[in-house]
C-alpha cells in the first residue's frame, strides 16, 4: 500500500523456489549453510549476527569465525533475561564478542521516524531496534549482518498459526492483530486481503497466505531496517527449500521445525532444544502506561487496558506515521 503520492512502499521479494537449494535432512542444511558461509567469508572479513536465545540464530552462530560480533536485544524490565542467558552460552561456545542492545522508549522515538521514512509506511516494532543494532554494528566495523528470520517460514515454524485447521473467519480473526472497528473513528474493512485466499464457503488457503503475505511482511521488516542503516545483511535459510512436503503431523504434535531442531542438536548436543523464542521486543513494558493516541482519527473510548503491548505499539506507530505525513 502506498500511503502518499510520490513515495513508493518498498516490498521484499522472496527468492523464487526454483532458485533455492533443496534440503531433506538436518545434515543437508548443515552442508549448504556452511557452503554459504564459505562464500561470504571470501567476500567479507567481518561478519556479525543478530543473536537471540532461539534455535535459528543459534545455529547460524556456529558458522561464524571466533571473535565475530553478536548482538542481543535487552530491556531494563528484565523480561528477556532467560533469552539473554542462552545467547551468552552460544557466544561462549563459539568465542564471539557479545554486545547487548537495550531497547527503550527513547529509542522508539528516535529511530521509528527514520525507518518509517525509509519505507514510507508504518513499521513493525522490531524495525527501530534492528536499526539501532545495525548502526552499532557499523561502528564496530561489521561489514555484513547475519539473520535467521526465514527459518520459521521455510521449515514449519509459526506452529500456532499453521497447526490448526482454520476456517476462513477463524483465520481472518486470528491474523487481524488489531480490529480497526475497536480503535478508529472511520474504520475500513480489510477482508479483501483474506478473500484472495478463500477456497470455499468456510475455508481458506492459509499456507499460501503465509507464503505470500506473512513472509513478505516479515522479511520486509529486516529489509527496511537494515536498508535505512545502509548495512548489508544476509539470511542463509532464505536460500533453502524443503525437498519433501512439510510433515504437519510432526508440527502439530510438538515438533515444529524438526529439521532445524535436528541441526541445533548437532551444534549444541549439551543443551536442551528450545521452543520458539521470538525476537525480544519490550513493547509490553514500554507501553504499559501509555494512555493512547490523541488524533481525531482514533476513538476516544479505546479500551487501552485490554490491549497487548504489540497492539499499543500499532496504535502509537500509526499516530506517529500520520504526524509524519503532515510535516
Amino acid at each position: 500500500m502506498d500511503f502518499c503520492e510520490g513515495f513508493q512502499h518498498k516490498n521484499y521479494a522472496p527468492i523464487p523456489d526454483e532458485e533455492r537449494i533443496p534440503v531433506k535432512t538436518s545434515e543437508d542444511i548443515d552442508r549448504e549453510i556452511q557452503r554459504q558461509f564459505d562464500a561470504l567469508y571470501a567476500k567479507y572479513d567481518n561478519i556479525g549476527i543478530l543473536l537471540s536465545g532461539g534455535m535459528d540464530s543459534a545455529n547460524l552462530a556456529a558458522y561464524l569465525k571466533p571473535g565475530s560480533h553478536a548482538y542481543t536485544f535487552t530491556s531494563a524490565s528484565g523480561e528477556f533475561d532467560a533469552d539473554i542467558e542462552r545467547a551468552k552460552k552460544y557466544c561462549a561456545k563459539w568465542k564471539l564478542q557479545h554486545h547487548f542492545i537495550e531497547v527503550t522508549m527513547d529509542d522508539f522515538k528516535q529511530f521509528t521516524p527514520i525507518v518509517m521514512r525509509y519505507k514510507y509506511a508504518p513499521v513493525h516494532s522490531i524495525e527501530a531496534q534492528i536499526y539501532k543494532a545495525a548502526i552499532q554494528a557499523k561502528a564496530d566495523g561489521v561489514q555484513l549482518m547475519i539473520v535467521g528470520e526465514s527459518s520459521d517460514l521455510i521449515f514449519g515454524g509459526m506452529d500456532k498459526l499453521i497447526s490448526p485447521e482454520w476456517t476462513f473467519d477463524g483465520f481472518a480473526k486470528r491474523y487481524t492483530f488489531l480490529d480497526p472497528k475497536l480503535v478508529l473513528t472511520n474504520p475500513v474493512d480489510q477482508s479483501e486481503l483474506y478473500e484472495r485466499y478463500r477456497t470455499g464457503e468456510t475455508t481458506i488457503d492459509f499456507m499460501r497466505f503465509m507464503d505470500e503475505v506473512f513472509a513478505v511482511e516479515s522479511s520486509g521488516s529486516y529489509l527496511n531496517a537494515f536498508g535505512a542503516a545502509w548495512m548489508p545483511y544476509y539470511d542463509p535459510y532464505a536460500s533453502l527449500v524443503m525437498s519433501e512436503p512439510l510433515d504437519m503431523h510432526r508440527v502439530r504434535n510438538g515438533e515444529p521445525k524438526y529439521l532445524v531442531r535436528g541441526l541445533y542438536a548437532m551444534k549444541y548436543p549439551e543443551l536442551e532444544i528450545p521452543f520458539k523464542i521470538p525476537m525480544p521486543r519490550p513493547v509490553d513494558a514500554i507501553f504499559k502506561d501509555w494512555e493512547g493516541p490523541k488524533r481525531a482519527e482514533f476513538r476516544k473510548d479505546i479500551p487501552m487496558e485490554q490491549l497487548t503491548g504489540n497492539q499499543k505499539w500499532q496504535l502509537w506507530c500509526a499516530e506517529q506515521f500520520l504526524n509524519m505525513l503532515e510535516k
